[in-house]
């Protein structure tokens, strides 16, 4: 059954990361902790928490998620997961900055829109 848009707004969504805890998590905690290298699904297994057999499936889930990249017997984190890292840090080292200086929102509020006011 369809939701208003009103509704589809009050949705909570946590991130669209992999839930703490879970396999996913870990093996992709480990990977990003390591973007300049690639492993084999039994190195990613000795580095992990994760069982040997559950390494297989839940990698492709997150490649197929577009996480990590596959070539040959070899996984690593995405670029694009990399990317979204690096632009994470900068958007906090800028945050950062402004905590002796603050930002001028009023300068800002003249130029923001919000997408939601054009909503018929």
């Amino acid at each position: 059954m369809p939701i208003s848009t009103d509704r589809f707004e009050e949705i909570n969504d946590e991130g669209d990361g992999p839930t703490p805890g879970t396999n996913a998590a870990e093996i992709l905690t480990f990977l990003e902790s390591h973007p300049e290298q690639a492993f084999t699904q039994s190195e990613i297994a000795e580095a992990t928490n994760v069982t040997g057999g559950s390494v297989g499936p839940t990698l492709v889930r997150l490649r197929e998620a577009g996480r990590v990249d596959h070539k040959g017997k070899y996984w690593r984190v995405s670029d694009h997961v990399q990317s979204v890292d690096e632009a994470t840090a900068h958007a906090s080292e800028t945050a950062a900055s402004y905590e002796t200086e603050p930002m001028a929102y009023e300068a800002w509020q003249e130029h923001a829109s919000d997408p939601r006011d054009d909503r018929e």
